[in-house]
């Protein structure tokens, strides 16, 4: 792995797939493993009015809903000097896996940034019902089979939603794939907020 985590396809000859006519080469079937729920857990706000005798802990449900359904995200990095970024993307969420993918232009300063700090934080865009993850980002190569169905995947939901977004256009930029490592809600209504906030770790 270099230091951005990056994901390294097997070669056709590993895989056992022969060339095709033309230069291009079928790659293998993908397979995403299911993987667990994250542990939900209090958090250390008592300062504000989060008490365990009247919390009821989110599920996770709640989060992978909003993660899968939203338009935009607040992806934020930090650069090899330390000075943060923070931009919205478009991005898809997979529930079985437990993992969020992005695309950017290889120009683009958050993908300076991933290549000296693959840590990101990804946030929705709703200010009402607050939710984030923190992990670490893996840029995968062009021929990573892993590649193919998260692009399928952003093309089907930003399609669904009235966009014109291409996979040639996809296929020409930086693909990432974000795992989680925690979670973190909060909901900002008078009879949640104290009662429902919730970290999650994976």
């Amino acid at each position: 792995m270099t230091e951005i985590g990056r994901h390294h396809a097997p070669t056709p000859e590993a895989n056992g797939v022969a060339g095709v006519p033309g230069g291009r080469r079928r790659l293998p079937d993908v397979r995403f493993v299911v993987v667990g729920l994250p542990e939900p857990s209090i958090p250390d706000m008592v300062g504000y009015g989060v008490d365990a005798s009247t919390w009821t802990p989110l599920d996770w449900s709640w989060a992978g809903d909003r993660l899968r359904m939203a338009r935009n995200y607040w992806l934020t990095t930090v650069s090899r000097q330390g000075r943060p970024h923070s931009m919205p993307v478009w991005g898809v969420w997979e529930d079985g896996e437990q993992r969020f993918s992005f695309s950017c232009a290889p120009s683009a300063r958050k993908a300076r940034n991933l290549a000296a700090n693959p840590l990101v934080v990804v946030t929705t865009e709703s200010t009402v019902e607050c939710l984030s993850i923190e992990g670490r980002a893996t840029l995968l190569d062009p021929d990573d089979p892993r590649r193919e169905p998260w692009i399928e995947r952003l093309v089907a939901k930003y399609r669904a939603m009235g966009s014109d977004l291409g996979a040639p256009f996809l296929r020409r930029n930086l693909m990432f794939e974000v795992e989680p490592q925690r979670a973190f809600a909060v909901i900002e209504r008078d009879e949640e907020f104290s009662t429902r906030a919730t970290r999650w770790t994976f």
